[in-house]
């Protein structure tokens, strides 16, 4: 029985540490190379990702003076990177990430950079789940936290200012506001008051939104973000949000549309690839929709 026990867990040892495995090389459906999980520089300096990752890290130079200051603030904290191999604005900031931290000496250790997929059925999603809980839809993602592993602040997909000065001004605890606040007032209001009272008071959290709002991209992505994670009442919420905030863009009722076909509310969906046409009477997408539910 002792034996038996052993070899049990002795296999499930063995599937963990497969599943923590570094630098897992993977293909995306257009056969390009990936990177999923977690990564290491050397993992970037090699096969195909070597020909971004030191064109982009030997390009870009630091603003000397704001590294000398973030050099000091910075090692009181570790970082968290979401990020896609696949994606043009990882390509681009990540390696002059790389560049700001090696400036700074930062340590090795208390850096983690996980690839996200772009599949579909896994988008933006890390093999182990790591993204799950911390509203990653835009990649890259660059967390900040603090010795007690609080989150003190992020900076999504690009810098406001520069990566360094942006990290100095989250180090320094000063108010910043990334990219895409619409997305983090949205997702707070999901964790604090639920779908249900968003789906039941959308016009009233619209309103609150509006503010935040600079692009019919912002929520729209969130949007997919949550359909392909499964989250189909908050994808719906979402989307729903989306066509308030832009009723005049065929593409939010699109959205919205596609989502409830997903779920196979024929109805609905059907309701709004009409709306699709009324503002674009040539869609085609729409209208393949249309008669495949018919």
């Amino acid at each position: 029985m002792n034996r038996i026990f052993i070899g049990v867990m002795l296999f499930f040892m063995c599937q963990f540490v497969l599943s923590q495995e570094v630098n897992q090389l993977s293909k995306d459906a257009r056969g390009r190379e990936m990177l999923l999980g977690e990564i290491t520089k050397e993992g970037l300096t090699s096969n195909s990702f070597n020909t971004w990752f030191s064109k982009n890290y030997e390009a870009y130079q630091p603003d000397e003076a704001i590294v000398q200051k973030l050099q000091r603030k910075l090692k009181k904290y570790s970082i968290t990177v979401f990020m896609g191999t696949w994606c043009g604005d990882s390509k681009r900031e990540i390696p002059r990430l790389y560049k700001v931290l090696d400036a700074t000496n930062f340590p090795e250790e208390k850096l983690r950079v996980i690839g996200a997929n772009n599949a579909r059925s896994n988008y933006k999603q890390a093999p182990n789940g790591e993204e799950k809980g911390l509203n990653i839809h835009r990649v890259p993602t660059i967390i900040v936290y603090n010795k007690k592993g609080k989150e003190v602040g992020r900076i999504v997909e690009h810098p406001v200012e520069s990566l360094e000065a942006d990290l100095l001004q989250i180090c320094r605890k000063k108010s910043y506001q990334h990219h895409y606040q619409i997305v983090t007032q949205l997702h707070r209001l999901f964790e604090k008051k639920g779908t249900d009272y968003i789906k039941e008071n959308t016009e009233k959290v619209t309103h609150k939104l509006q503010s935040y709002s600079n692009s019919f991209k912002e929520l729209n992505t969130y949007g997919y973000v949550l359909l392909y994670a499964k989250e189909f009442d908050k994808a719906i919420a979402t989307f729903t949000i989306n066509t308030q905030l832009f009723p005049e863009t065929k593409n939010s009722f699109d959205s919205l549309a596609e989502a409830y076909f997903t779920i196979k509310d024929y109805k609905n969906a059907t309701m709004y690839y009409t709306k699709v046409l009324s503002i674009d009477a040539n869609d085609e997408n729409a209208k393949s929709m249309l008669a495949k539910m018919q």
